[in-house]
């Protein structure tokens, strides 16, 4: 990709041009002659006096000759002084004195633009519509163009205002729960016109203001069947009357917990009362959303030219497979939890983790996430190393299995190959990052999940011996060998992801026999193959917190219709196909429990037969973030995965 131009060009021209010269002399003060020079009246004849006159303008003439170049020569000061000039002239053989003096107009001095540049990893974002994002690169987006009606702090995660200045909720006689929201007023919608960012006009010329309409617009457009989005399980498990709507059940949008109750009021209605509910409000899947456009132009509003947001920055250019870039949004007022830019463009790359290295070194990018193969080299190195964080991060990586699909159809098989992952021989050799070994899913730390200290023998881990008894036991019954075992782990391109890959590859074979082939594809391409019809038997995923709470990891992605399990009349349409009655119902119970103690030792229970009685998955560990950053760039790192870039800033006269 050729390097594109990221600082401001002034389109003024120079004060050392024509126009600022006769600008400048603009600025002389002559007066009049007669004040300038002092001529007493002569009489005299009239050939004596034109020649006079003449010898006084060329004079005259040579003066401002003289001036223009002193003048010319001269750099423009922040605050320039008025300059004298003293020029003593003959007329009429008297000496006289001219005084002039010339303030040079001073020059606007330009802003040079901030802007900095990331890189979101290999292959194109899926999506810029709130309504259909689910991995991290098209919330980041979504996140950074939109807010919800309220917002999660990027380090603690609690639930802060977000379009919402204030909510209110009430426990209703059903047993649900009505939260009511008053929005913010004022806020415009905007797009890019191709040179700046505008407002967005209605029919009467006036500008769009975000209204309790526009979110209910987004909340419904999320659960119609038709937007097959993929995260609408998530209001499914949560409002009243949402799984119906999403599934088809009704066509009735009333039946839905969502009531406009005036232009900036809004009521959101729950299953049941919850703590993480405000924070479910706030999500992207309940964002609002521009209707006009989305009617007129279909798939295609998020495309650059037509894409309208109304959050601290919108949408400047998105090049497919490339780049994208962001543009502050003027019209943003600034709240606390999402304040007024300070960086005016962000673009982020989209190249693997060695190139993005490169383009750091080189001084081209702000921050990047170190690749597996230059930890070593970072930490050794002493000016990297200063510029190294290892952060916390709320995030689980895990490989799934499909078990519909053969071999892994046994739980017996996919137990074996869970023991058989050493953990901690991958953080200590290949990650070296300060990552955890991942013995169960909810990363701990999550309200509800269990911890290492509360319980440190829960789930699963390192075990050889047990891994080749039961992979034995099923070997036997079936009358094969393991190296006859056909077997194929899929990731997303990433050199990060095939070290991992590569190194559990070859655990499997030492400890088990086993060979498990290794395929890869590009991101978008990854997400549609894993949930679709052709689910690999392995495949990989991360899960990172959509708000703090262990129900958005375990329940949110593995009961019934969830992230990570969906499924149509009882056949598999992509991701892991399971189903175990009494995981269900501790995940109910578990949501439903105010105890909070008591709340951990469901979701406990839930963990072990995920991971252990079922297999379902193999947790590997749970995430830090080791991020290179330029020191002239002061950002923040959230531990939600989501960064808010409007809270950085950049000192670009301390950029190379």
């Amino acid at each position: 990709m050729p390097r594109r131009k990221l600082i401001a060009e002034s389109t003024k021209k120079s004060p050392e041009g024509g126009e600022a010269l006769q600008g400048l002399f603009k600025k002389i003060s002559l007066k009049s002659t007669a004040d300038a020079v002092r001529v007493k009246p002569i009489s005299t004849n009239s050939l004596r006096r034109k020649k006079n006159m003449r010898s006084k303008f060329f004079l005259i003439a040579g003066l401002l000759i003289v001036l223009s170049m002193i003048l010319g020569a001269c750099q423009p000061a922040p605050a320039p002084e008025p300059e004298t000039i003293v020029q003593t002239v003959i007329v009429e053989g008297t000496p006289q004195t001219v005084i002039v003096t010339a303030t040079p107009e001073p020059v606007e001095e330009v802003e040079e633009m901030k802007a900095i540049t990331l890189n979101f990893g290999p292959g194109d974002i899926p999506t810029l519509d709130p309504s259909l994002g689910t991995d991290t690169t098209s919330i980041q987006i979504a996140v950074e163009t939109f807010v919800g009606l309220t917002r999660l702090h990027e380090v603690t995660n609690a639930v802060e205002p977000g379009m919402a200045t204030e909510w209110s909720s009430v426990v209703n006689e059903d047993g649900t729960e009505t939260i009511t929201f008053k929005l913010r007023e004022g806020i415009s919608w905007v797009r890019y016109n191709g040179n700046e960012v505008e407002q967005v006009l209605d029919e009467e010329g006036n500008p769009r203001m975000v209204t309790a309409n526009d979110f209910y617009y987004g909340i419904l457009r999320t659960l119609e069947p038709e937007t097959a989005s993929g995260y609408a399980y998530v209001l499914g498990m949560t409002m009243k009357g949402a799984n119906d709507y999403n599934n088809g059940d009704t066509d009735d949008p009333a039946t839905v917990g969502v009531e406009v109750i005036d232009d900036y009021t809004i009521a959101l209605t729950f299953i049941e009362p919850a703590a993480y509910n405000p924070a479910i409000a706030g999500m992207w899947i309940a964002y609002a959303e521009p209707s006009w456009i989305i009617e007129e132009r279909g798939d295609k509003w998020t495309e650059t030219g037509f894409f309208q947001s109304y959050g601290p920055y919108t949408l400047k250019e998105w090049i497919h497979d490339s780049y994208i870039t962001l543009v502050a949004n003027p019209f943003w007022p600034g709240i606390e939890s999402a304040p007024t830019p300070k960086i005016q463009e962000v673009t982020w790359l989209m190249l693997d983790a060695s190139p993005a290295m490169a383009e750091y070194e080189s001084g081209n990018t702000e921050s990047v996430a170190v690749p597996l193969a230059d930890m070593d080299r970072v930490k050794a190195d002493p000016e990297l190393s200063a510029q190294l964080v290892v952060a916390p991060d709320f995030c689980t990586y895990y490989y799934g299995f499909n078990t519909s699909a053969p071999v892994v159809n046994d739980v017996r098989v996919r137990r074996a190959l869970s023991m058989a992952i050493d953990r901690q021989s991958l953080i200590d050799n290949v990650l070296k990052g300060g990552q955890e070994p991942a013995q169960w899913f909810s990363r701990p730390g999550l309200a509800g999940a269990p911890t290492m200290e509360t319980h440190p023998d829960l789930g699963i881990k390192s075990d050889p011996a047990a891994a080749v008894a039961e992979l034995q036991s099923y070997l036997d019954e079936m009358g094969t060998t393991a190296a006859e075992l056909d077997l194929t782990l899929m990731f997303n391109t990433s050199e990060g992801h095939r070290k991992i890959a590569e190194a559990i590859q070859q655990m499997w074979k030492d400890t088990l026999g086993v060979d498990v082939k290794l395929v890869n594809q590009e991101w978008k391409v990854y997400l549609d193959t894993i949930k679709g019809a052709d689910t690999p038997q392995i495949y990989r995923l991360g899960w990172c917190l959509d708000y703090p709470d262990a129900n958005n990891f375990i329940r949110e992605n593995f009961a019934p219709n969830g992230s990570a399990n969906p499924f149509t009349d009882g056949k598999p349409s992509g991701g892991v196909f399971y189903e175990n009655d009494a995981f269900n119902e501790l995940l109910l119970e578990a949501a439903r429990e105010q105890d909070p103690v008591q709340r951990v030792e469901l979701y406990a229970q839930a963990e072990e037969i995920l991971v252990v009685e079922d297999a379902v998955i193999a947790p590997i560990y749970w995430y830090t973030r080791n991020t290179l950053t330029k020191p002239y760039l002061t950002r923040t790192f959230s531990t939600g995965g989501q960064e808010y870039i409007e809270k950085w800033d950049v000192d670009m006269s301390a950029k190379p």
